[in-house]
């Protein structure tokens, strides 16, 4: 899958919006990060999501690779969502809704045919039909989670901390007790990245739970 590097997940969702809604939807999202932050709070605490990005394209800024392209004309203006993270799509489309379910349908309810965050189901079928697949998606550090990111970020500062804390004249004994406390406060960020599979138990229950009840959909017109 092109869209997966290593435990990350790279998204990209082009919704449509009609082009007098795209400047009202700019003023918001100028609005909510000036004004009320605390719409985003709970995004910013899913550990799983390494970034995550809203623009609005509106229908006349599309690019012309040449001049001799013909100039399109566009009936929508478009949001383009971008986010990478960690976890199957279900897990972040189920997270990201239940964070921040007034956010979502703040900054998507001028969309075209947004049916709000909750009920999962049709913001599901919204995001998945919107879905633009990558052709091509590079992660520099593919076997990193976010939090092996953040943890290794922190154990460098900490480790440089430490290095300066050192003396000349410090004899081996208070050097090895200055060195166990050191890997005592840090042994949260000492563990070992690996390869791991990118679909939870969840998210393989999740897939059962479809295949089965498609099988139970089909099942009286095969009878009939």
């Amino acid at each position: 899958m092109s869209n997966v590097a290593g435990k990350a997940y790279g998204m990209n969702v082009l919704t449509p919006l009609r082009w007098w809604t795209a400047l009202w939807q700019k003023l918001i999202f100028w609005v909510v990060v000036k004004t009320f932050p605390y719409f985003l709070k709970g995004l910013l605490t899913l550990s799983l999501i390494h970034y995550a990005r809203w623009t609005i394209i509106n229908r006349w800024s599309f690019p012309r690779l040449d001049k001799t392209q013909p100039k399109e004309t566009l009936t929508y203006s478009y949001m383009l969502f971008e986010s990478n993270f960690n976890g199957s799509w279900d897990q972040y489309i189920d997270s990201f809704s239940f964070a921040i379910p007034g956010g979502l349908d703040m900054f998507w309810r001028w969309n075209i045919k947004y049916p709000k965050s909750i009920p999962l189901h049709d913001f599901y079928h919204y995001i998945r039909f919107n879905q633009i697949e990558c052709d091509h998606y590079y992660n520099a550090y593919p076997l990193a989670s976010a939090n092996d990111v953040k943890s290794a970020k922190r154990l460098t500062g900490n480790l440089r901390s430490f290095a300066d804390s050192l003396t000349d004249n410090m004899t081996d004994e208070a050097f090895m007790d200055a060195y166990r406390q050191f890997l005592a406060d840090n042994q949260h960020a000492l563990g070992s990245m690996g390869d791991s599979p990118l679909m939870s138990t969840s998210h393989q229950l999740v897939q059962h739970h479809k295949q089965v009840n498609t099988a139970h959909e089909k099942q009286p017109e095969e009878e009939a």
